[in-house]
């Protein structure tokens, strides 16, 4: 799975990434996005968002979602961040 990260402050991108992990036989899609976004995360020095009801179903529909800093425990330095599938 392909996953490409863009962090963003006042709707100008600061920082682009992408990750790829390798799909394991057999293993759920959502444990695969999981550990792609924790990769993503981890690579772009950024907590982990929480994950709400908006996100699974923005990325049902259109494979891509974002996230606010209203979705961190922690003090972030962006606006928000988005997360887009890509292959």
């Amino acid at each position: 799975m392909k996953l490409e990260g863009r962090l963003f402050i006042a709707n100008r991108m600061t920082e682009i990434k992408e990750v790829e992990t390798a799909d394991k036989e057999g293993e759920p899609y959502s444990v695969r996005l999981e550990r792609a976004l924790v990769e993503l995360c981890r690579q772009m020095d950024i907590p982990v968002p929480m994950w709400m009801k908006k996100n699974t179903h923005e990325f049902a529909a259109f494979r891509q979602t974002i996230f606010f800093k209203e979705q961190y425990t922690e003090k972030v330095r962006f606006d928000r961040f988005q997360i887009k599938q890509t292959d």
